[in-house]
């Protein structure tokens, strides 16, 4: 990328700085051997779990926070809710993704990269309190553009040519590519590894929707770059204020795909959310 480097300086290198550190980019019980127990307990779990299974279309937000520039990542895809062994478990695929930043930077994923999330099935878990049903689906450290054997822990390596490193997004780069046009004339990639670990409360609404917000805790590294003057990094974190950091799960059929879901966005979800903090 001709010019890139001289084009940089000052509050523009610390924006960009700042948009890399955001780019991208989630009950103990007792058990008895009584048949009479173990019935009551299976019609309970049917009483909780009324309703609440199937495919939902998901929706969410997670607002960053940084000293130069702030950053909203929307998410696009599906939630499956099934009945496994006892326990009602979550199921997410993501199909497409959006950033907003506070600057004039843009900032994204390829539907590629963004579908190679894929966290392992959990099992949430679910309780009524006057009336309200509560789903908790725990946090599932997923890594992106990377295997690691223990995803909780591990580290993320920093090296391009590191064998945990794998192209997800199958364009040839290692890792997930995050594209990113700084100005006309500066316009690049990163290629990431990144530790996906994401978690969310939700409360069951009338019309069957689900509503609540998002916990994030993800990480990344910048493993290599189209021009050097992108392989820069930093930390960020996401905002306080868990109201800036929304889910909405829609009930839908169980036919719908990614392509569904983009045609039926604008009437299922709210319009794309504008930084304001």
């Amino acid at each position: 990328m001709s010019g890139g480097a001289g084009s940089v300086g000052g509050r523009s290198r610390q924006a960009l700085v700042a948009v890399l550190m955001a780019a991208a980019l989630v009950a103990t019980a007792c058990v008895s051997d009584s048949s009479d127990q173990a019935s009551d307990e299976s019609g309970k779990n049917a009483k909780t779990y009324a309703g609440l299974e199937g495919r939902y279309a998901h929706y969410d937000v997670v607002a960053y926070e940084g000293s130069e520039m702030n950053t909203m990542i929307i998410s696009y895809g599906f939630t499956d809710l099934d009945r496994v062994d006892g326990e009602l478990q979550a199921h997410e695929s993501f199909c497409f993704s959006e950033a907003r930043t506070d600057q004039p930077i843009k900032v994204g994923l390829s539907d590629a990269a963004t579908q190679a999330i894929k966290p392992v099935p959990v099992a949430v878990t679910v309780t009524t309190e006057k009336g309200r049903t509560r789903l908790v689906r725990p946090a599932t450290p997923t890594g992106i553009g990377v295997r690691l054997e223990d995803p909780a822990n591990d580290p993320l390596p920093t090296d391009p040519t590191d064998p945990r490193i794998a192209d997800d997004d199958h364009d040839g780069h290692p890792g997930v590519t995050s594209r990113i046009e700084v100005s006309p004339e500066l316009i690049g990639e990163i290629y990431l590894a990144r530790r996906e670990i994401f978690a969310y409360d939700v409360d069951a609404q009338p019309d069957g929707t689900l509503t609540g917000v998002v916990r994030d805790r993800s990480e990344q590294l910048i493993i290599d770059a189209s021009d050097p003057i992108f392989k820069v990094g930093g930390q960020w974190t996401q905002h306080p204020d868990l109201r800036k950091s929304p889910i909405i799960l829609k009930p839908v059929s169980r036919s719908w795909d990614c392509e569904r879901l983009r045609t039926e966005r604008p009437t299922l979800f709210p319009p794309t959310p504008s930084v304001d903090y």
